[in-house]
């Protein structure tokens, strides 16, 4: 747009490495040129007038020799030469010439060939001249009888754009219209003819509607959509109409279109609230989630549905369908998954939560069969939170669900594991109904577990609950099972020897004797050493877990030792059986700390576990009361509390989750009278289809006309100062991670400034996305000009840039104003979120916190090395004109 009167709605890249050529040489090629040359000229002269040019002498040239011919890319040309050129004088008045461009159009509108009359009709939409458009209406009017449909749905537009903006020119538009719908076939021509009523005469579009009511299921998609938001946009005016409509709606929700079904679900949903038509709507999105392919479509449904569970009214009827939006986990996305599993725990109650379990626990054995990826894992964890919240709600559903899940402790995605031993270990703390049922389930898989989290966890919940001697017994048993054979450190020994002796062995090379500890001999060749022992393979669990250096576990065993030993000896009387049980886990434990004093672990153990191990150790040695209510008793208690604080956090949010869904009005609140009430301030007045079309385009109107310090007032940032040749300034608007800017350029010399682009850079994970096009600025005109920027990670960004500019006639070099830099806060893209304090943790120690740098250095102790770096500061501080030291204070040893 050249300025801010000329209206433009045709948008060329023009390449600016090139010279423009003279008035004279494409006068020349115009005029004597062949038919290429003759396109080229028009080409050049078009982007020319688009940069600012006049060209006031070509314009009867192109009458004369460009205007007769017949070629196709030539008519495509004109059309756009036609919009762009000047039509008027300075006065106002139409020029001369345009007479005999006026009966060119209408030799076109009569033209034998359908795309040619179709693009001029497209055309004549654009001109806001009466004076040209009058000659024209009885061709226009033709048109309508084409046999063509491209003919016909154009010359629709073309009387509804001229009726629209020259009323007298065509005063019976409505009337003719309405006959062509009634006459009309194809299904194009009668969409924009509706259309056209819809805006024009709404009366007529809605007797129309009246004749054809019961055959709307049988009309294309396309004028379906326009009846769609006929009806609503009339009963949205007019509520009592809704009953006249209402099973119009109810006959779209069958349509074939998935566009038609979703517009006529949503908009029977704002007709009425009665528990059929929103079982009908819920039912539809169901319907269309489930056949769609597109993943977004599917969020996009799956937020309809989650904005009717909002309404309290419409909860009661969606619980009915719990079991229908269960058939969405059949889609493979996880997001689709996770929201379709959310909505399904707010809709359960004590009539579905059977069935729902039972969906939930096939799912997660489908989990168990398909080939492990990334999302199958998460799905499982998905899953296990689910039945976990149920059991919660639910109790009588906890002995259902955990025998399924806690197949899942051995599982080797520990994620997944870790949810389900956090369930049980609330499962068993609150039911003790189902204490001996978990207690023996434990018992069962305990051997098979892979993880040394999940195995610490395990060896807790065993150590609190087993109250039972048989129980004891029992853990007992897998311990020294999963433990294998003792004392660690010899067996481990005897088995290294045991497994290197030479006649054993296929020797493979040069075979070389290798000292062990116990100071024996051992043969080793080339090719037991590259390839993993036996040993290895066959390794018991918790052996593995020492042998690699992980003895934190080994700090649990020894807590449970602890607490089932002290259990053992208050349940059997025999003075020989205690000491005999209290023996055996002093020797677990003391073979433990054996094995991490020894050179055999990959890690050495910590004194924190030494610690932990010699205390248990001291702790069975005495047996004092003291003692064992602090093992048997405090520990439970602090879960117990633990467990508690979690039920009344959840039950402070669902408080308040409710109490914004529950609309109180008080006594001495004014009454809102409809009639007496603006728009804007009713929610039963908000046109949805305007809401919808206004959020797609990132338009937040709404919510700043609402809130006045929120207007784009206060997010103007001033660019350039009031005293510079070219002022600007711009709107930042954030639209998630879109950074939309849009400057205003004005021009305040008395000059044309020609090829003014905006250029501009960026500082951070900020990338722009398109180069804004140069410009062409009158004197004293302004534009505005709009550049994206994506954001990349969540982290503050500047935007800096320039304005460069040609002055017409001058030839200096081309200008340039410095702009003032643009600061992208973070926070103006950062959305509010909630995540499990599992998911904190994790993304905590996943989050690269600082640089980390390699330190080579000979210092053993940390605090001699930072002693040095300190020293190695202040002497640069008080010596500046020395090199800066080898290391800073932000070095971390590595």
């Amino acid at each position: 747009m050249t300025a801010a009167e000329n209206v433009c709605y045709t948008l060329i890249n023009v390449p600016m490495d090139s010279e423009p050529p003279s008035e004279i040489s494409l006068k020349n090629d115009l005029e004597k040129g062949d038919v290429k040359s003759k396109t080229e000229a028009l080409k050049k002269v078009i982007i020319m007038i688009l940069n600012g040019e006049k060209l006031p002498g070509l314009l009867m040239t192109i009458i004369r020799f460009v205007l007769p011919l017949q070629d196709h890319t030539i008519k495509k040309l004109l059309l756009v030469f036609w919009e762009i050129v000047p039509k008027t004088t300075p006065d106002g008045r139409l020029l001369h010439e345009m007479i005999l461009v006026c009966d060119a159009y209408r030799k076109d509108l009569q033209h034998p060939n359908e795309f040619i009359r179709g693009s001029t009709l497209r055309f004549l939409c654009k001109l806001k001249e009466a004076e040209l458009l009058e000659p024209l209406m009885p061709a226009i009017r033709a048109c309508l009888e084409h046999r063509h449909s491209y003919v016909r749905r154009n010359a629709v537009l073309a009387i509804y754009t001229i009726y629209r903006n020259f009323e007298h020119l065509i005063p019976d538009a409505p009337e003719l219209i309405h006959d062509f719908l009634v006459n009309e076939k194809d299904a194009s021509c009668k969409r924009n003819a509706f259309m056209m009523l819809i805006h024009a005469d709404q009366d007529r579009a809605l007797d129309y509607l009246s004749t054809c009511i019961d055959q709307v299921q049988t009309f294309g998609d396309i004028l379906q959509l326009v009846i769609v938001e006929l009806i609503y946009k009339v009963c949205h005016a007019n509520p009592s109409e809704r009953a006249r409509f209402i099973r119009c709606i109810y006959n779209l929700l069958q349509s074939s279109s998935p566009a038609v079904k979703y517009e006529a679900a949503g908009t029977l949903v704002t007709l009425s609230s009665a528990p059929t038509a929103i079982k009908a709507a819920a039912q539809c999105y169901i319907d269309l989630i489930i056949k769609e392919s597109d993943n977004n479509v599917k969020l996009i449904v799956l937020d309809r549905l989650i904005e009717l569970k909002e309404h309290p009214a419409h909860e009661r009827v969606l619980q009915d369908l719990v079991m229908d939006i269960l058939r969405v986990l059949s889609t493979p996305d996880l997001e689709v998954r996770k929201k379709t599993l959310q909505l399904a725990l707010d809709l359960v109650s004590s009539r579905n939560v059977e069935e729902l379990v039972i969906v939930l626990k096939k799912e997660v054995i489908k989990t168990n069969n398909v080939s492990e990826h990334e999302d199958t894992d998460k799905y499982r964890q998905l899953l296990v939170r689910t039945l976990h919240s149920c059991s919660v709600r639910f109790p009588d559903m906890a002995a259902n669900v955990i025998p399924v899940l806690m197949e899942f402790l051995s599982d080797n995605n520990e994620a997944a594991a870790a949810d389900v031993l956090e369930f049980v270990r609330e499962a068993i703390q609150r039911f003790d109904n189902l204490r001996m049922l978990i207690v023996e389930k434990m018992l069962e898989v305990f051997h098979a577990i892979k993880s040394v989290k999940i195995y610490r966890g395990a060896l807790w919940i065993l150590g609190e609950y087993c109250s039972t001697k048989e129980d004891i017994q029992s853990v007992m048993t897998e311990i020294r099972r999963s433990l294998g054979e003792i004392p660690i450190v010899e067996s481990e020994i005897k088995k290294e020897a045991g497994e290197l002796k030479p006649e054993e062995e296929i020797t493979v090379g040069p075979v070389q004797k290798l000292v062990t500890e116990m100071g024996t001999y051992a043969t080793q060749s080339a090719l037991s050493s590259s390839r993993p022992t036996k040993k290895e393979e066959d390794r018991p669990p918790l052996r593995g877990f020492l042998l690699d250096g992980d003895f934190f576990v080994a700090a649990s065993l020894a807590t449970t030792l602890t607490k089932i030993a002290l259990r053992y000896v208050a349940l059997v009387q025999e003075k020989k059986k205690q000491n005999s049980f209290v023996a055996e886990a002093m020797l677990l434990m003391a073979t433990i700390l054996h094995l991490g004093k020894s050179s055999l672990p990959k890690k050495p153990i910590t004194d924190d576990d030494v610690d932990r191990i010699s205390l248990c150790l001291k702790v069975l040695s005495e047996c004092s009361p003291l003692m064992n209510d602090i093992f048997n008793k405090e520990c439970r208690q602090s879960l117990s509390h633990m467990l508690s604080a979690k039920l009344e956090e959840e039950k402070l949010s669902q408080k308040k989750e409710s109490e914004k869904r529950n609309v109180t009005v008080q006594p001495d609140d004014p009454i809102s009278f409809m009639q007496l009430t603006a728009k804007n301030e009713m929610n039963c007045k908000e046109d949805q289809f305007q809401l919808s079309l206004l959020a797609a385009m990132g338009n937040t109107q709404r919510k700043e006309a609402a809130d006045p310090l929120a207007s784009k007032l206060n997010k103007v940032t001033q660019l350039t100062g009031f005293s510079d040749p070219v002022y600007a300034e711009a709107y930042v608007h954030v639209n998630q991670y879109d950074i939309v800017l849009d400057v205003l350029v004005v021009n305040q010399t008395s000059d044309t400034l020609q090829n003014c682009t905006l250029e501009l850079a960026t500082l951070g994970d900020l990338k722009l996305v398109e180069k804004p096009s140069p410009l062409t600025l009158a004197p004293h005109d302004f534009a505005n000009i709009k550049a994206n920027v994506k954001v990349a990670s969540t982290e503050n960004g500047i935007i800096f840039g320039n304005i460069v500019y040609d002055v017409s006639g001058a030839a200096s070099d081309r200008n340039c104003v410095v702009l003032s830099d643009i600061h992208i806060d973070i926070m103006d893209y950062i959305q509010p979120a909630t995540c499990t304090d599992a998911e904190f943790r994790q993304m905590w120690a996943e989050f690269e916190w600082e640089n980390k740098v390699t330190v080579n250095t000979n210092m053993i102790d940390l605090n001699d090395y930072l002693q040095h770096i300190l020293k190695s500061t202040n002497m640069k501080c008080l010596t500046p004109e020395k090199s800066s030291p080898p290391f800073s204070s932000r070095h971390i040893l590595k």
